[in-house]
């Protein structure tokens, strides 16, 4: 997917990660208003995502806390107004962490298909990391981490904490907390 900042690239891989999203779109839909003193106004979001409970999410990813402006700040309370009216959810994403958007990029590159390794060994990626324990002694159950680290790939695996991969549960039905993303 295009992408068109670095913010709006780390969001969307983070997105991307979570198991209970289903559909991504960058820069989906125009919204346009009139202003109080009746001109035309318009903003485009950067990010749409739909969740397996049907909920949606439409948002804007500032490349810094409370970037973008007054242009974008009073934006956001029109598109705000549009999604609530659509019942979806809109949000300014806050960039990440240093920490946090350097692991989500490293563990993007293992998508591609020349880190996918074997089927046998894809499989014992998931079975190592079925619970929660220290990356390093997941690894080493696979194999040489010097074989699995290139070739190795945990399905839709989360660091939750420094040095530790946690494979979500199942994506949960109903409404999505306030909170989320």
């Amino acid at each position: 997917m295009v992408h068109g900042s670095a913010a709006m690239r780390s969001q969307l891989m983070v997105l991307d990660r979570d198991p209970g999203v289903v559909g991504l779109a960058g820069r989906p839909l125009r919204v346009v208003w009139r202003d109080g003193q009746g001109r035309v106004r318009s903003w485009v979001p950067q990010l749409f995502a739909r969740y397996t409970d049907g909920t949606a999410l439409l948002a804007d990813c500032p490349a810094a806390p409370g970037g973008g402006g007054e242009r974008a700040r009073l934006a956001a309370q029109y598109v705000g107004a549009a999604c609530a009216e659509a019942g979806w959810v809109y949000r300014r994403l806050e960039p990440l962490n240093r920490v946090l958007a350097a692991n989500v990029r490293w563990l993007a590159g293992y998508r591609h298909p020349r880190n996918a390794g074997s089927p046998e060994r894809i499989a014992a990626g998931a079975e190592a990391f079925r619970e929660p324990r220290p990356l390093i002694e997941g690894v080493r159950a696979v194999g040489d981490p010097m074989a699995v680290w290139p070739a190795g790939r945990v399905p839709r695996a989360v660091v939750r904490a420094p040095g530790r991969v946690v494979v979500p549960a199942p994506a949960r039905t109903g409404p999505r907390p306030a909170g989320h993303v």
